[in-house]
């Protein structure tokens, strides 16, 4: 599942994970169905995405767009060489997601204290702890598993994050055992240089190839921010498509970095994501039609 950093003949490639049917649609305030959430992860299929995260199985009292997690995980269309991925606050999430047929598993954390508590009932350290059986639990079916830091630059109720903080708890997912590790930019403030300052500090702690980058575009800096993830060796990065989303318990976050946007910016480099251009910017084009509409 870990890309390459360079094709042979030097060409370079990224991978793009798409979140839209998870972190795009947790967050709209009108239902979207089944039918028209597994019409969305086909049709992304279609465009080329790989990686594609599909759902959540957490509270539907927290988060009622993801009622219906295990029909979803269930429904969607398998095909070859795409993996498809679930959000899971702890190992009864877990458990529900591999027997739903889940093939990757996804945690998450904070570098903020405060947004931890606020977001998951929880501290840094309790939440961590959770992690620990749904890792074991996941290796024990031989999936991998990512693990999210949010507020990695920026917390809604602490401001800047110092560097440090991302670092430190990169280094406990490490150590934990997470397959992958992204770093967010939740409510889309960060800056170039300050991207910069908080991946330099992570890489202390994990490898690039271990590392992938979350950046909203509330702040208009997305592309600018994941250019200066690139230049220090990431090679993954989450985008949604449309721009749908944003964590709906962080204040000022929406604003999800649009897929379309993502793929154009990395063609325009010369960078091979895999995506069909044209398909993604008409899916982009048409989505509230075609997927909020139903037929």
């Amino acid at each position: 599942m870990r890309p390459s950093t360079e094709r042979p003949g030097g060409g370079r490639q990224v991978t793009i994970v798409e979140v839209g049917p998870r972190d795009g649609l947790q967050n709209e305030k009108r239902l979207v169905s089944t039918g028209q959430k597994l019409k969305l992860i086909a049709m992304l299929a279609d465009c080329g995405f790989a990686r594609i995260e599909a759902t959540a199985f957490v509270s539907p009292k927290w988060v009622p767009q993801m009622a219906d997690h295990d029909a979803v995980m269930r429904g969607a269309a398998r095909r070859p060489g795409l993996v498809l991925s679930a959000l899971v606050p702890n190992e009864q999430g877990a458990r529900a997601a591999i027997a739903a047929g889940a093939q990757e598993l996804a945690v998450f954390t904070s570098a903020s204290e405060t947004f931890s508590r606020r977001n998951t009932n929880c501290t840094i350290e309790e939440g961590l702890a959770r992690f620990v059986p749904v890792i074991a639990l996941a290796a024990e079916h031989g999936l991998p598993v990512r693990g999210y830091v949010s507020c990695a630059v920026d917390c809604p109720y602490e401001g800047p994050m110092q560097p440090g903080a991302a670092a430190k708890v990169v280094a406990r997912l490490r150590d934990l055992g997470c397959a992958e590790i992204a770093v967010a930019d939740t409510i889309g403030k960060a800056t170039p240089d300050r991207v910069h300052a908080m991946v330099l500090a992570v890489l202390e702690e994990a490898e690039a190839e271990r590392l992938a980058g979350h950046f909203h575009d509330t702040g208009g800096l997305a592309l600018a921010n994941v250019d200066a993830a690139w230049d220090l060796g990431l090679r993954v990065f989450d985008s949604s498509v449309g721009g749908l989303g944003g964590c709906p318990y962080a204040p000022g976050a929406a604003g999800n970095l649009r897929s379309g946007a993502l793929v154009g910016h990395f063609a325009s480099k010369g960078i091979e994501t895999g995506i069909d251009q044209a398909l993604l910017a008409s899916l982009e084009d048409t989505l509230e039609a075609t997927v909020f509409s139903e037929q």
